[in-house]
């Protein structure tokens, strides 16, 4: 039988302790990263979600989407970013009407850097997500 999910253990209290502090270490680590190679947080998440896309080709909408961003506020943030070189504007082949967002080689320099920091400093801080996921997995919330 499946546990109420307000009847955690003390156990898991510590664990949901720990995996905060793993993400705001983690979060902590990216603003600084991001930072000292000239770009914010934001900006470097977005030329994540562009890379990260299947086409690595994003629509206005879907950087917004993804960013839980207004669709003003993802239009300023792809201005920045074309601003600094990091991204262009370029008209789909679909549909005449969108906009693609795709990187410029200054911008897949930026995110290859940045990602393989990122990359790094997860693995280096494996143990704290892999508690919490192990001990999720255990259990059955409803």
């Amino acid at each position: 039988m499946a546990r109420p999910a307000a009847a955690l253990i003390e156990s898991e209290y510590r664990a949901l302790a720990e995996f905060r502090y793993a993400m705001r270490a983690f979060i902590a680590f990216s603003e600084a990263a991001a930072g000292a190679s000239g770009v914010t947080t934001q900006q470097y998440q977005a030329l994540l979600v562009i890379k990260a896309h299947p086409e690595q080709a994003v629509l206005v909408r879907e950087l917004a989407e993804q960013m839980l961003l207004k669709h003003n506020n993802a239009v300023q943030l792809a201005d920045r970013l074309v601003d600094a070189r990091l991204i262009r504007r370029e008209g789909s082949k679909l549909d005449k009407r969108a906009v693609l967002l795709k990187l410029t080689a200054k911008g897949e320099a930026k995110i290859a850097y940045l990602a393989a920091i990122h990359f790094r400093e997860l693995v280096r801080r494996r143990e704290q997500f892999v508690d919490i996921s192990r001990m999720v997995t255990r259990l059955d919330y409803e």
